[in-house]
């Protein structure tokens, strides 16, 4: 265990032995830190966080602070960072709250760049990449590696699909469906350009299945008919597709609304 004798480390801290924490890093109550997690000079560690083996988190980082929530009144909560996360400087990601389920939750191999918030009981699942000052308020679920870009803001309790790419600056107010790629601003809402091709191509998706999302996205996307019929038109057409079933699932299970 390397850890700096300036460091601050609550008696109750659980550190692996194979850890290291660097100069001026606070570390508060209940906290567990796995192996080989490198937590790097001035980052603070707030109460009741777990930290998976070998993530990172760098200097000005503070991570698992209280909620930024008028309802929350001092309940116990947690935060749980995955395995090989790594959270940027200044970055801030806090606890859940307890009429949100209690927990924050960030996904194995996520990348938290310089000065991303992630707010209270948001849960990012594997592979999430968050580019610089992206903002996620609270409640919002981002699914397997999506890619949000920097200066995006996400509206409370908005889902972001599975393997979607949101392009810079956008505002987001409603759900983006999973394997899509779109951008928006503040004057405008997100445009969805179609299936996020090079992202599918990089997880080596078969051409078919990208197709399928083409297809899917074609009859839902690109004309102004009512929701129901489309998506029973979508159902018809490309269900036997996981893919593209999932697609459909995601715009009948939104409560929220899910860009077209």
């Amino acid at each position: 265990m390397s850890i700096h004798p300036t460091a601050i480390i609550d008696s109750s801290a659980e550190i692996d032995a194979s850890a290291s924490v660097g100069p001026y890093a606070l570390i508060g109550p209940r906290v567990t830190v796995g192996p080989e997690v490198e937590i790097m000079g001035h980052a603070f560690i707030d109460k009741d966080t777990s930290i998976g083996q070998g993530s990172r988190i760098f200097p000005f980082a503070s991570v698992g602070a209280d909620p930024q929530d008028l309802k929350y009144q001092g309940e116990r909560t947690r935060l749980v960072i995955g395995r090989n996360v790594t959270i940027r400087e200044s970055s801030t990601v806090h606890r859940g709250t307890g009429h949100g389920g209690g927990l924050t939750e960030i996904g194995d191999g996520g990348l938290i760049m310089a000065t991303v918030h992630v707010a209270h009981d948001c849960r990012l699942g594997a592979g999430v990449i968050l580019s610089s000052y992206a903002v996620l308020a609270g409640h919002v679920t981002v699914g397997e590696g999506a890619i949000i870009g920097g200066l995006s803001a996400i509206h409370q309790f908005c889902r972001i699909g599975r393997h979607a790419f949101l392009g810079g600056g956008s505002g987001v107010t409603k759900d983006m469906p999973p394997y899509m790629a779109g951008a928006g601003g503040r004057s405008r809402e997100v445009v969805l350009s179609g299936p996020n091709v090079v992202g599918l191509r990089r997880r080596a998706v078969p051409p078919e299945t990208v197709n399928a999302l083409k297809e899917v996205f074609g009859i839902i996307c690109r004309n102004h008919r009512p929701l129901a019929e489309v998506l029973a038109e979508a159902e018809a057409a490309c269900a036997q597709v996981p893919e593209a079933r999932a697609v459909i699932d995601f715009y009948q299970s939104s409560e929220r609304g899910v860009y077209r």
